[in-house]
Formats: C-alpha cells, structure tokens, sequence
C-alpha cells in the first residue's frame, strides 16, 4: 500500500513538473519576486494579483527547474488562488514545517483540503537537499508578498 501511494505521489509530481499549471507571466500582477536555489541552479518567478482587500485574485510563476520545484511552484499557484493573505502565510507555514519536520503536520480546519493537496511533496524531508527545491516558490511568493524582490535561498 506504501509503494502504491509512493507511486502515486510520483505521478502527481512528475504531472506538475512537465504540464505546470499557471506558468507564465500574467497580465495583472501586483507583487512578484525572482528566487534562486544556487545549490540545484533553480529559478523561479513569482506573480501575484492581491486584491484591495487582501485576496489572492491570481497566481503564476515562470522559470526553469527540478520537477519537485516545478510541481510545487504549480500547485502553491493553484491553491494560494483565492486565498486571503492571512491563509497563505498559515499555509506556508503548514508547507514549511510538513517538508522540514518529521512532526506530523496539524493544518486548521479551514486548510485541511489544501494540505492534504501538498501532501505529495511531503517525502522531500528524507532529502534535505530537496528540501529547497520544494520550498523555492514558496519562499519566493513570501519574498514577494513582503515586496522583496528577490529571494535568493543560501
């Protein structure tokens, strides 16, 4: 049963990584910020449209990289969509700490369905050098929510 969800787990990445859904500049962005993982070589660009009243309208990213960070870059756009600013941060949170920590991760009621979602990236904490590669976008998207432009990771 492990190796089948394993399995699955797999498809859904490798699905995100070559057919990335929200890739490209958009017309209408009012935050963005370029990261860089210098340790793989990837790159990405994040593109936000908040709202006046602080919801995510739109999500988009450009780049080139792993299929880890291509996956997670595509499925943080899909799901930050719609969102206000307060359940983004809790779910990078969430994100961050399900990929760094061998704890299991408690998401509020409110984002149990995103998590579960991202759970197909949950394996990269066996590997700490993938860890990066997962956490990329989201670390990008923050950069770019705090209006820094870049966000470089060390």
């Amino acid at each position: 049963m492990l190796d089948d969800l394993r399995e699955l787990y797999q498809e859904v990445i490798l699905d995100h990584g070559k057919n990335p859904r929200n890739y490209g500049k958009p017309e209408e962005v009012s935050h963005h910020a370029d990261g860089h993982n210098p340790l793989c070589g990837d790159r990405i660009t994040v593109y936000l449209d908040v709202d006046d009243s602080g919801v995510v309208r739109n999500a988009a990213f450009d780049g080139r990289g792993c299929a880890i960070s291509q996956a997670s870059a595509s499925l943080m756009t899909e799901i930050v969509s719609g969102k206000n600013l307060e359940q983004v941060e809790r779910l990078f949170r969430s994100f961050h700490e399900m990929c760094t920590s061998d704890a299991d991760v408690e998401a509020d009621d409110s984002l149990v369905d995103e998590m579960d979602r991202l759970q197909v990236l949950s394996g990269v904490r066996q590997y700490p050098i993938r860890v990066k590669c997962a956490t990329l976008a989201w670390h990008t998207m923050n950069a770019a929510l705090a209006g820094d432009h870049d966000a470089t990771t060390e």
